[in-house]
């Protein structure tokens, strides 16, 4: 159940609450507006019993805390006189301390009996009123029950459905709270692989640097013995390296042939007669 649902159904239990209601007071005629005043009475009677409860409550916890307070006075009272031949700051603020609190938790006592005194008689005054409409509205009282009894119930069932659709509200809002505070921590940790990711890219766009470098240095020879050095005539290495990859490409589109190089020697051959030129040559 959504709460856009529990909307709905809220609105309809009112219409249909609000319709019979109608229907009911039609056929009871006007004793309902004679017998409002006494219910009026009791709904006020029953709002002032519940304050009288509450500053009943708020008069206890004010008196507990006047006297907690009155015990840290002694505390500190005692304290000051052990140490009597030496004045100790700790026990002296101590002492100013909890004499504050002494005073104002008397004020705050004195003033919640107040109000309890003050509370206490507008319920004894409600109720009054109450019984006194009882008695002077008996007969009307007695012929709009129906109406006022199908009203409870229905203010009862309204009251359900009105806590449902804020709990609904709350739990709304809560989820919409989580998922804002999901969605920053994944735009936190897309920034974070972002950024790894540049990270790596610069690395690896400036390793080959090195790598490139020490070949040019190597100065490798060809040939078993008295080969001719390279590091000089060879191009360099990136250029070397696009045209060799434009080489292998164009030689892959290439079908020859390699008959032709059947009647050849092998380059073992190759190799042994160009030794023994060199060896006569020094010969």
């Amino acid at each position: 159940l959504s709460s856009q649902e529990a909307r709905t159904a809220y609105r309809r239990i009112l219409s249909e609450s609000a319709r019979k209601l109608n229907a009911q007071g039609s056929q009871l005629g006007n004793c309902i507006e004679k017998a409002r005043p006494y219910y009026e009475a009791r709904r006020l009677a029953k709002e002032a019993q519940q304050e009288t409860q509450k500053a009943a409550l708020r008069y206890e916890r004010a008196v507990s805390m006047h006297n907690a307070a009155r015990e840290m006075v002694f505390v500190a009272e005692q304290g000051v006189m052990a140490d009597k031949n030496r004045l100790d700051p700790t026990w002296q603020e101590m002492l100013n301390h909890a004499t504050c609190k002494v005073n104002e938790a008397e004020e705050e006592r004195l003033r919640s009996e107040r109000e309890h005194q003050r509370v206490t008689q507008l319920c004894q005054q409600a109720e009054a009123k109450v019984q006194t409409l009882q008695k002077s509205l008996k007969r009307v009282i007695v012929k709009s029950k129906p109406y006022f009894e199908l009203k409870a119930q229905f203010n009862q069932i309204l009251e359900e459905h009105k806590a449902k659709v804020t709990a609904l509200e709350r739990s709304v809002t809560q989820a919409k709270t989580r998922y804002s505070v999901a969605l920053r921590n994944l735009e936190q940790i897309s920034e974070q692989i972002h950024a790894r990711r540049l990270q790596r890219l610069i690395l690896r766009r400036s390793s080959p640097v090195g790598a490139e470098t020490s070949p040019q240095h190597s100065g490798t020879e060809v040939g078993g013995t008295g080969g001719t050095r390279l590091g000089t005539e060879c191009p360099s290495t990136d250029t070397l390296s696009v045209l060799s990859l434009q080489t292998i490409a164009s030689d892959l589109q290439k079908f020859d042939s390699v008959e032709h190089l059947l009647g050849l020697s092998d380059a073992t051959s190759l190799n042994n007669d160009e030794l023994e030129e060199r060896e006569r040559r020094r010969g």
